[in-house]
């Protein structure tokens, strides 16, 4: 049994609380108990013993109405569960600018309920890590490393001056009996800002849980004035701990949503990847252990760890850094793909706004918990300015009663006074003409305040000083009136001075970006090797004294293809039987269109060979599918797969008992249309045929591949997804120019990683491009353009085109072909800024990548923007005229050079 005051188990385990059915946390028994489950509350006296039917189920009711009211589930108001507010309600009784010990802080706040010390030091460090209310001093830990706090005897704690702007105030605060009826605490605290969203929540209740994702301050307050805009709203979770966000399913922080959040991970060079961050909710030793986790199950391939190098270092300090180190020939795209895909550098969290609404939990979105808060922040500055409005007022009265009281010397008709109300009702009296300039009934305690002024005050008193002060009073109060008529345009007024005062330095940490969906058997690291057992009929990667086949991972499918014309796909494993007589063994890959398969066979029932090309590109798993007309005793007599849809010829020799005149010929499956594997094919022959052999290697049939670049997500698709690239075939590359004056050309491997922010260019590469720059050269501190052509054709090496001098940088780049580039400038030092509009081609010729250029005649180059290139026609030679009609000879000619675009 729980005594629900102190938590802690009561001593008598024969003590039986006292039941109360009416107690606050019954109101929640519509959420936690089905109503055909009705509760019994009836007990029954028999020979002194108390017979309970139905006690428990109230216990459980109290107890969870308990626990999800007073320690798990934040109340809407202030965003704050209970423990939370009595630590800062603590720290503010505390406050004298100082800071305090945690321990102290801990005994404080036991004053207001016996929570445990534990408890209270886990929330105060809590609070204090997010780094928004409390001034720290002290080790308070590392959220990215996992390190806790040092003892609360050692670390210090105060109120930061934000907190005491934008959460206190007396006035306003409703007020309660802590637990023993000795103090006074808050039911919540009037706070003024979204308290809730910025920090964030996690707790877990009897029934229900609740995950609010912290947001970014600025955000926060530019949505809350949106929203007194009446403008749309959009918010998004920001992380202390940085790296990458994928918000495109967070459905406002709904149940039911999700987000991913990712690592940022650097390639430092062909063999080193750095991890700069830890996603939201991971520490870097968690990070760690699952690299180094999938790398045992050979998810990924990382370097062997030696005596002296280990495979990840952890070099995390003032910011995270993890090295990765990879084994020689691993491609790191692939995988930064494969850490995203098995290891925490990818984490997937569903967020669950549940908060106390009315005594009750709800489920909502943050953008309702946003305008509760930003209705919540009008109504208590209303209440402030009423409160200002009423001490104006009531110093002006004041002020007034003095004044009238002191220049018409009303105090010296006292003097005659015996008794203390013969005084009282002279000062009435004498008030009595000037009553109706005040805005309410002066009453005696007004009489009173007046008989305390002191004789030494009514000496020195100034008149004119006092008509200074009430004006300004008046000019307070027309303020604040005025301030309270416009209570919308004063409560952004507010949000925009917190944001001025304590928005620097909380930008946005976390990036939003669009993540793809990585294909775990893309990117899975060849950890097994798969062989094959052709006649027997069995795969896998135990078969190690059969016939080798190729590497593969552990979760791979496997395509098979058998003598009798059958085809399936099966799961990698360690020994699979899939039929005897296996023609064709190879890792499978779904949706390849490129990959061609040629076969003739022979038809069992007809004794026709036929041919045909065909895909395969999705099936089901374990099925075997017929490439025959499925007659009995058809047969596969030839076989090949081809990468990228080549078509080879071969030769036929036929038998020699058979009546055809020509019995060996050619045969091309160039001729023959790739269609889908449950097509007859084309006939071949009706002759019998005696073998087919290969007589020469075909040429891809299905031409070049059309890329799409998805600027978005920074990767390469054939989905036509983003910018169409253009058409390549296996010669051609992809051209990346940088912003900080690096090039490279790539492959157009769609495993290949872009980062879209470090991109000026990227582009199908043609050795005709020309590149036009605009940069500074640090070691002539002079401005140069350059315009040159990409003359390297090393692979995935980067080159500097704007030279390794330290402090070197580019300003803009282009690759269109007549470029226009504005350039904000000085002539002289310190001189008025002047634009110009250059032109490259006119302005210097085409030399190589090292070359250093022409330099700009100005003293200081302010700011450079590309504008949009220029248009030329280009001549067109009479040749490309083509008529094709001699009576309409005239007519063409003029239409042609018209669209052309032909001039002398």
């Amino acid at each position: 049994m729980i005594n629900e005051e102190n938590e802690q188990p009561l001593e008598d385990d024969n003590q039986q609380p006292e039941v109360n059915p009416s107690a606050e946390g019954t109101d929640l028994t519509d959420d936690l108990v089905p109503e055909e489950q009705p509760i019994d509350t009836k007990t029954e006296v028999l020979h002194d013993q108390t017979v309970v039917s139905g006690l428990y189920e109230n216990y459980f009711l109290d107890y969870a109405s308990y626990v999800i009211l007073e320690r798990a589930v934040p109340a809407v108001e202030d965003g704050l569960k209970p423990v939370q507010r009595r630590i800062l309600h603590a720290l503010k009784e505390m406050d004298d600018g100082r800071f305090n010990k945690v321990a102290n802080v801990i005994g404080q706040t036991m004053q207001f309920h016996p929570h445990g010390d534990a408890s209270i030091g886990e929330a105060l460090v809590n609070i204090g890590q997010k780094e928004l209310l409390f001034d720290t001093q002290g080790s308070w830990g590392d959220v990215r490393t996992g390190d806790g706090a040092a003892a609360p005897r050692y670390i210090e704690v105060r109120l930061s001056k934000f907190a005491q702007d934008a959460i206190y105030n007396d006035k306003t605060t409703e007020w309660q009996l802590s637990y023993d009826g000795r103090k006074r605490e808050p039911i919540t605290l009037p706070v003024k800002f979204p308290l809730l969203l910025a920090q964030g929540v996690e707790g877990i209740a009897v029934g229900l849980s609740t995950k609010i994702l912290p947001h970014n301050f600025n955000e926060l307050i530019d949505a809350s004035i949106n929203i007194l805009k009446d403008k749309p709203v959009s918010l998004f979770p920001d992380f202390q701990t940085g790296g990458l966000i994928d918000v495109s399913n967070y459905n406002d922080g709904h149940r039911g949503g999700k987000v991913r959040v990712r690592a940022k991970i650097e390639e430092v060079d062909k063999k080193i990847l750095a991890i700069r961050d830890v996603p939201y909710g991971v520490t870097t030793s968690q990070l760690i252990d699952s690299i180094v986790k999938a790398a045992e199950l050979g998810k990924i391939r990382i370097k062997a760890p030696s005596r002296n190098v280990a495979a990840v270092v952890d070099n995390t300090a003032k910011d995270v850094e993890i090295l990765v180190h990879l084994q020689p020939g691993v491609s790191p795209d692939v995988t930064i793909d494969a850490l995203y895909a098995f290891t925490d550098c990818e984490v997937s969290i569903s967020p669950n706004a549940c908060v106390i609404i009315g005594d009750k939990p709800h489920f909502v979105s943050v953008t309702d918990i946003l305008r509760v808060n930003t209705h919540q922040t009008v109504h208590l500055l209303q209440r402030e300015l009423e409160i200002r409005r009423s001490e104006l007022m009531e110093r002006l009265l004041y002020s007034s009663l003095e004044k009238i009281f002191i220049e018409n010397r009303i105090y010296r008709k006292i003097e005659e006074c015996e008794t203390f109300e013969a005084v009282l009702e002279a000062i009435d009296k004498a008030l009595k003409p000037h009553k109706k300039l005040f805005y309410r009934v002066i009453t005696q305690d007004d009489l009173i305040r007046l008989t305390e002024i002191k004789i030494k005050r009514i000496s020195k008193y100034d008149g004119f000083k006092a008509e200074e002060l009430m004006r300004r009073l008046e000019q307070e109060l027309a303020e604040t009136e005025d301030n309270l008529a416009n209570i919308t345009r004063f409560a952004i007024a507010y949000y925009k001075d917190l944001q001025k005062k304590y928005g620097k330095g909380r930008e946005r940490k976390t990036e939003i970006r669009a993540f793809n969906t990585i294909a775990a058997s893309v990117v899975a690291a060849a950890n097994q090797k798969l062989y094959v057992d052709r006649e027997g009929g069995f795969i896998g990667y135990g078969l190690k004294k059969d016939e080798y086949v190729s590497d593969c991972s552990d979760i791979d499918d496997i395509i098979i293809f058998r003598r009798d014309g059958k085809c399936m796909v099966v799961k990698i494993a360690e020994k699979v039987f899939v039929g005897k007589d296996i023609v064709y063994v190879s890792v499978f890959k779904k949706n390849d269109e490129r990959k061609i398969y040629n076969l003739v066979y022979l038809d069992g029932k007809s004794g026709i060979s036929m041919a045909k090309r065909f895909p395969v590109t999705g099936v089901t798993r374990d099925r075997e599918y017929d490439l025959t007309m499925g007659n009995p005793k058809s047969k596969l007599t030839y076989f090949s797969a081809n990468d990228n849809g080549e078509a080879e010829v071969i030769t036929i020799n036929l038998t020699a008992q058979c009546t055809a005149k020509i019995k060996q010929f050619d045969f091309d499956f160039a001729s023959v249309g790739i269609k889908n594997r449950s097509a007859q094919g084309n006939i071949l022959t009706k002759y019998p045929v005696r073998k087919i052999t290969q007589k020469s290697g075909g040429v891809s049939t299905l031409g070049g591949v059309d890329i799409w670049y998805d600027e978005h997500l920074g990767r390469l698709n054939r989905d036509e997804r983003g910018r169409l690239l253009g058409n390549f075939d296996a010669k051609d590359c992809i051209l990346v120019v940088y912003k900080d004056g690096l090039y490279e050309l790539t492959s157009f491997d769609l495993t290949n990683r872009y980062e879209p922010n470090e991109i000026a260019i990227l582009v199908k590469f043609e050795p005709d491009t020309v590149l036009s720059a605009v940069y500074y050269e640090a070691n002539q501190k002079a401005w140069y353009v350059k315009r040159f052509k990409v003359e390297t054709t090393t692979i995935d090496k980067k080159f500097n085109f704007i030279g390794d001098v330290k402090g070197s940088k580019n300003l803009a780049v282009t690759a269109d072909r007549y470029p226009r580039i504005e350039i904000t400038h000085q002539v002289k030092d310190r001189g008025p800024l002047e634009k110009m509009v250059l032109e490259p081609e006119g302005f210097i010729d085409i030399r190589g990548w090292k070359a250093l250029g022409k330099i700009l005649p100005f003293a200081k180059v302010k700011d450079v923007k590309l504008l949009a290139p220029k248009v030329v026609k280009e001549p067109v030679s009479p040749e490309l005229i083509i008529v094709t009609d001699p009576v309409t000879a005239p007519e063409a000619e003029e239409k042609e050079s018209i669209q052309l675009g032909l001039f002398s």
